[in-house]
């Protein structure tokens, strides 16, 4: 009997695990954002730092959040140390800004130049660099600051386009696998149309007289 029980309860949970699985990624995302998105994040994640796309997801399968993925591999980068000694550090509970300090990495290495910044997530951040810059290396930044200003590198770098972009999309409420995926998207739709797709006018251009000759010479 209580085989029978044991042997019900596993198929239960075994048929709800794509049901959790999927509402850890809408949690881990910030909204429903899909498996494709969550991949082309990875991917992009994998370019800009120069390493498989697998090993950035074997870096989330161990617990790291998807909006931290980028700051494992910049401080790992700009420590020269492995991913997963930073990972290691991290899953102590250690903040991201004492593993900066751990490896004598100064605030002033986060720190993206940008025009104006009004309000939440970047004013507290970008305020304490308002400070003289000799007096950066006494800054002391919270972890959602150090995520934000990773991934706006991260994201403004890759792309190529402006970081203040980048903000007022944060600023709005998206997050950054989100951000990441409609700015890909974004990307696809000019590269289609900047290779020549015919427009329905263009399609046309000398098909009107069709049908229409006054016969044949």
């Amino acid at each position: 009997m209580h085989i029978i029980a044991g042997l019900f309860l596993f198929i239960s949970l075994f048929l709800a695990s794509p049901g959790i699985l999927k509402a850890e990624r809408q949690i881990d995302a910030g909204i429903s954002i899909g498996e494709e998105g969550l991949k082309g994040f990875y991917l992009s994640v994998g370019e800009y730092y120069r390493v498989p796309q697998r090993e950035v997801i074997i870096i989330r399968e161990r617990g790291i959040p998807a909006e931290e993925l980028p700051v494992v591999f910049f401080i790992a980068e700009r420590a020269h140390v492995a991913p997963s000694v930073i990972i290691n550090m991290r899953l102590s509970r250690t903040t991201w800004f004492n593993i900066m300090l751990h490896y004598r990495l100064s605030p002033e290495i986060l720190y993206v130049p940008v025009r104006v910044v009004h309000g939440p997530p970047y004013g507290k951040a970008y305020g304490h660099f308002k400070k003289p810059r000799r007096e950066w290396k006494k800054i002391v930044l919270d972890d959602d600051d150090v995520v934000n200003l990773v991934n706006l590198r991260f994201t403004s770098n890759h792309y190529g386009i402006p970081p203040e972009r980048v903000i007022q999309m944060r600023t709005e409420g998206r997050n950054f696998v989100t951000i990441n995926d409609e700015i890909k998207k974004e990307r696809t739709f000019k590269s289609g149309k900047e290779k020549g797709n015919p427009g329905k006018d263009e399609k046309d251009k000398g098909h009107g007289d069709k049908g229409h000759g006054k016969g044949k010479p």
